[in-house]
């Protein structure tokens, strides 16, 4: 009897855990939803500033419509650079609140805009806003989140940017583009408000000393329980900390000033006559960013990031409906557009529901060899239509008029749905994978001493090879023909699952521990994927392990 209480305890405070972690990440997930709309927004803002456009005061031609689809991804480097830097001193929570403050600001511009240059005011606030928000996001996630729960709730964070160009391009469907830029202004403020509900995370508050709050943040993240029941968890993890810190095992400093643990009195006595906590000097930060540690897992993760942009899914959604008109989709091109963004959602979706069980590797081969596939019958189908340029482009203007004649006559009945068909897929193909699990490794696959900066550095190439793509996509029309460059997207993407079919480790279910430490050269992770089942999960974590104990006998980590 007593064996039965204790179970349904268990699952009981499991339950509680596993809930309030999801909460706290879904509150991080509106504001991920604010950005995304803003990632939306220039799809509808390129027909509408076309020179075919004649209601709107100004136009612009290919060169000016190539920098609205790109001028905010060349912005958000500079954010992230600032980003983990600011993340740092303020914390992850606060930085969140303060970010939604320059997407309000960009709403209000395009809504009153008069000016051209107003708008690209605007895309610059959007993408310097989004650059800042990199390194508290994906941090945030990292460290309240437990073994168990991280890749799903990680994955979730692709889901809410997806899922927030998805609603401009449903929006599109109904109202003008300034009218959804108003509507869009009272977004960020949600998030604003909904972070004073969660907390700020333990490693945070514990690297500035606010060791009380530490107790509470972690006490909340285990399911509401009370500071004593994580006193545990929450003295490991001190000593992590401490660890990490290059302090050593100098026993836990508890929150009257006195000392609570020392696992050697003797030599406790020794480091502590030495020794006030050391401080690196800027060179020794410096040099944190030249191990191996951090090099290798920086240089696998920009491949990743290039792949996810040059494997075509990018330029498709930014340029959406232009292509939905150059391949006449048998329904209206915004609407086919909205129907693409709602296949986006359910792409991260399936990636969220599967990658726990399947883990990243699979899943990034299945994403790489659909997009593939689709692309390369794309091409085709674009050759033998003798579709060689897009409505709409000033440029080959009358290649496309006679172009259009020709495809009009032959995309009727079954005909006119395929190729709309194999761009849905495709989309689906990209969110179930390349595009989500970046994001995920970003947050894995680096040091504590490194993460916050790094995550911030690792999503500066992102959005540096999402502003190429998207600048060089009418060029590469022009030059390569759309046959052309739907081909080079399938190559990119058979490219590279080649050769993430050699570089990527399987890092599902495994501790940041091993993952750093597989990284480091110091051990090789294998490709299971480990799924957490013990009872008793909800005060375990296993974030990270301390190198002077065995793995097996802690895992109750952030």
């Amino acid at each position: 009897m007593g064996n039965l209480r204790g179970n349904k305890q268990a699952k009981s405070l499991a339950w509680r855990s596993s809930l309030s972690q999801i909460l706290a990440v879904s509150v991080k997930n509106v504001v991920l939803l604010g950005y995304g709309m803003t990632f939306g927004f220039p799809t509808l803002l390129i027909p509408a500033l076309s020179k075919s456009n004649k209601d709107e005061p100004f136009s612009l031609d290919d060169e000016g419509l190539s920098w609205v689809g790109s001028i905010g991804l060349i912005c958000v480097p500079f954010g992230c650079f600032v980003s983990g830097i600011v993340t740092q001193p303020l914390g992850r929570r606060r930085s969140m609140q303060l970010i939604n403050i320059p997407f309000v600001a960009a709403w209000l511009l395009f809504y009153f805009s008069s000016e051209i240059w107003h708008i690209f005011l605007a895309l610059i606030l959007t993408g310097l806003g989004g650059g800042l928000m990199e390194a508290p996001v994906l941090t945030y996630v990292a460290e309240v989140t437990q073994p168990h729960l991280r890749g799903i709730l990680s994955s979730t964070s692709s889901m809410s940017v997806i899922g927030g160009a998805m609603i401009q391009f449903i929006l599109a469907t109904f109202l003008n583009w300034r009218t959804v830029a108003l509507v869009s202004a009272f977004v960020p403020i949600i998030p604003f408000c909904l972070l004073f509900l969660v907390p700020e995370t333990p490693l945070w508050l514990l690297s500035k000393k606010r060791y009380a709050e530490a107790k509470e943040s972690l006490a909340w993240l285990r399911g509401w329980v009370s500071i004593e029941d994580v006193d545990e968890e929450y003295k490991e993890l001190f000593q992590q900390v401490q660890t990490s810190k290059g302090i050593g095992n100098q026993g836990f400093q508890a929150d009257n000033g006195t000392t609570n643990i020392s696992v050697d009195h003797e030599a406790a006595n020794e480091k502590t006559s030495n020794s006030e906590i050391r401080k690196r000097t800027k060179l020794e930060t410096v040099k944190l960013f030249t191990k191996r540690n951090f090099v290798v897992p920086y240089l696998l993760v920009s491949y990743i990031f290039f792949l996810s942009h040059f494997n075509g899914s990018s330029p498709l959604q930014t340029y959406a409906v232009s292509i939905f008109s150059s391949f006449k989709a048998p329904i209206d091109k915004y609407h086919a557009t909205a129907l693409l963004g709602v296949v986006e959602v359910l792409g991260c979706i399936t990636c969220v529901s599967l990658v726990h069980h399947f883990g990243k590797r699979l899943l990034t081969f299945v994403s790489l060899g659909g997009t593939a596939l689709c692309f390369l019958v794309i091409g085709t189908y674009a050759h033998s239509s003798h579709i060689t340029t897009l409505i709409g482009s000033n440029n080959n203007a009358s290649i496309s008029n006679i172009t259009s004649h020709v495809i009009e006559m032959e995309t009727t009945g079954v005909k006119a749905w395929f190729p709309m068909i194999l761009f849905i897929l495709s989309a689906f193909s990209s969110h179930m994978g390349i595009r989500v699990l970046p994001w995920i490794l970003t947050a894995e696959i680096f040091p504590n001493e490194t993460r916050s900066i790094a995550s911030g550095i690792s999503a500066t190439s992102f959005y540096i090879f999402g502003f190429i793509c998207n600048k060089i996509f009418l060029s590469m029309v022009s030059s390569l023909t759309v046959p052309g460059t739907f081909w080079f997207f399938s190559s990119m993407s058979f490219i590279g699952l080649v050769v993430l079919f050699f570089t990527l480790p399987e890092t599902e279910g495994k501790t940041l521990h091993d993952i750093t430490n597989h990284f480091a050269g110091k051990i090789k992770l294998d490709n299971n994927v480990l799924r957490n089942k013990k009872a008793d999960q909800s005060y375990h974590n296993g974030g990270f392990v301390d190198d002077n104990k065995n793995k097996s006998d802690i895992e109750s980590k952030l």
